[in-house]
């Protein structure tokens, strides 16, 4: 078995979307970065990989058998083992996984760019490891709370979380089935239909508007989300954090 050693993590908690996962150009200083001592490297099958990536069912029992107790952290000088963690790749991608001691993977987290070509360098004319697992015969389902990857596509971390955050304040919106407020945040976002809007009813005037903003990011999306989560503590608190947020090069020494 390969293993990839002096292995920098920023562990991303139960993320069934890859996209949440983010790259090593996205980490930020206050992220919590670990260490790890050594980790076994899989070259696994594209479907494979994209099942481990984009959901949190169980790992095949054989992979979960093949890493077990084969990972290591260092802390405080002593190496403490872990029980189910490693490094998959498809040979186009690559995604460090941590059950956190159950079968799933729990925890998600890219390479940094180094690494990254180092593991590359490692699988480089060697042979694909088979792992036995089945799916259900269907599409993974998206919702509101968790957009399709198109959704997502090239939007920046921030823009993910507003996205995300904005999605939270729309479904609670839904959850009013309140039809003057639903016309009124429709006409914020799309002034110019305000006589049509009129003529709706909640149904049709919610769906339009969660219609209008799933696809991509733009300064009506920020200024929509800020009106939104006004005078909700919580959803105002993640959304100021966001704003805070500052992009980070404190890693970029480790390249």
């Amino acid at each position: 078995m390969l293993y990839l050693h002096d292995v920098w993590v920023n562990w991303f908690e139960g993320e069934e979307n890859g996209y949440n996962v983010c790259a090593f150009h996205e980490w930020r200083k206050e992220d919590g970065i670990e260490l790890l001592d050594q980790v076994p490297i899989l070259y696994i099958d594209e479907l494979l990989y994209h099942y481990i990536e984009n959901d949190l069912q169980d790992l095949p029992r054989d992979l979960l058998d093949s890493i077990y107790k084969r990972a290591y952290l260092r802390k405080n000088q002593e190496r403490i083992s872990i029980e189910y963690a490693c490094i998959l790749t498809n040979g186009v991608s690559i995604l460090a996984v941590d059950t956190a001691g159950y079968q799933a993977p729990v925890r998600k987290s890219r390479l940094i760019p180094r690494q990254e070509r180092l593991v590359y360098d490692m699988i480089e004319g060697t042979e694909r490891q088979e792992f036995s697992f089945t799916i259900e015969n269907k599409e993974k389902e998206y919702h509101i709370l968790s957009l399709p990857p198109a959704s997502m596509l090239g939007l920046t971390r921030k823009e993910r979380q507003l996205k995300q955050l904005l999605m939270m304040a729309l479904d609670q919106l839904e959850g009013t089935n309140n039809l003057q407020e639903v016309r009124y945040w429709l006409t914020e976002w799309d002034p110019s239909q305000y006589a049509k809007i009129r003529e709706m009813e909640f149904a049709e005037a919610w769906q339009t508007l969660y219609d209008g903003v799933c696809d991509g990011w733009g300064l009506a999306h920020e200024e929509l989300c800020a009106k939104l989560v006004k005078g909700q503590p919580f959803f105002e608190k993640m959304y100021e954090l966001e704003q805070s947020q500052e992009q980070s090069n404190t890693y970029k020494r480790m390249m």
